[in-house]
């Protein structure tokens, strides 16, 4: 194998139902939603870019959070394969990158950072932006590649091409370097920014055919009135939204990243240090 993978334990009775029950991911998508209070983490992203100067964003945050939250809870880190869920032993976040184009018209495409729950925050931060100045100048030769080989496909042949793809990368586990194709190209979670297109919330739909299970979305943080000590006080809020697929991981597992996420954005300084402490990796 080329990823590193771990046995699958035997699954419960509801797993074994739900394995059962759906055959592909847009039949099995769940949804949730948490309500963040953002105070602390607005603060802390200000303290930090101007101790540092680095370019730390909401995204990062919960990008970092959720590799984070994997580490802890590695029943949440998985890929489906042959039909049953198996243990990843990486943990890697892949984030959705808008990619201009020379027509003027936008295209999404990834960038993945791998290992991502080994780094630290500022060795996170830096390494998704050198991958996402790379991926947003074409300068990522394997994407770049691979964009064009898919422009070649008639639109009638895409879903078997995705399909025969995601079947020998996955499923078979074959290493496809040496025809220029990127190993483990999404990862273990997928964060898009929802709040960076001015949206306070979404759902974002799951990729069958990329076996990741876990979107997370953050919305844009807002300003709202909240309750503190018996008194109406300005608060920052943010909706944080997550898409994963039911037959590869629990709700409970779910809601244990969620919660992990949302504690880590509320109490940014409790997790990774006070800003003023940074050190850029």
């Amino acid at each position: 194998m080329e990823l590193d993978l771990k046995p699958a334990p035997p699954p419960g009775a509801f797993r074994k139902l739900a394995l059962g029950a759906w055959r592909s991911p847009s039949d099995a998508s769940a949804y949730a939603s948490l309500e963040v209070r953002m105070e602390k983490a607005v603060a802390f992203l200000e303290a930090w870019r101007a101790r540092t100067g680095q370019r730390l964003t909401v995204t990062h945050l919960v990008a970092k959070a959720s590799a984070d939250a994997l580490r802890l809870h590695p029943e949440a880190n998985v890929l489906l394969r042959w039909g049953s869920p198996v243990p990843r032993v990486d943990v890697g976040v892949c984030v959705l990158v808008v990619q201009p184009e020379e027509s003027g018209r936008a295209d999404l495409t990834t960038a993945t950072v791998p290992y991502a729950d080994t780094l630290s925050l500022g060795e996170f931060a830096g390494a998704m932006e050198a991958v996402v100045a790379q991926v947003r100048s074409r300068k990522d030769a394997v994407i770049e590649r691979g964009k064009r080989r898919s422009y070649r496909i008639p639109g009638m042949f895409m879903g078997l091409a995705l399909r025969l793809l995601s079947f020998v990368w996955f499923t078979l586990n074959l290493d496809l370097r040496w025809v220029g194709m990127p190993r483990d190209p999404f990862g273990s979670v997928v964060v898009t920014s929802l709040g960076s297109l001015g949206l306070e919330r979404g759902f974002v739909a799951t990729v069958p055919y990329t076996r990741v299970p876990l979107i997370l979305a953050p919305g844009a943080v807002r300003s709202v009135p909240v309750v503190e000590g018996g008194e109406l006080v300005p608060g920052r809020m943010m909706t944080l939204t997550c898409t994963w697929d039911a037959r590869a991981l629990d709700v409970e597992v779910v809601a244990k990243v969620l919660r992990h996420v949302g504690a880590a954005l509320e109490a940014p300084e409790e997790t990774w240090g006070a800003a003023s402490d940074a050190w850029v990796g």
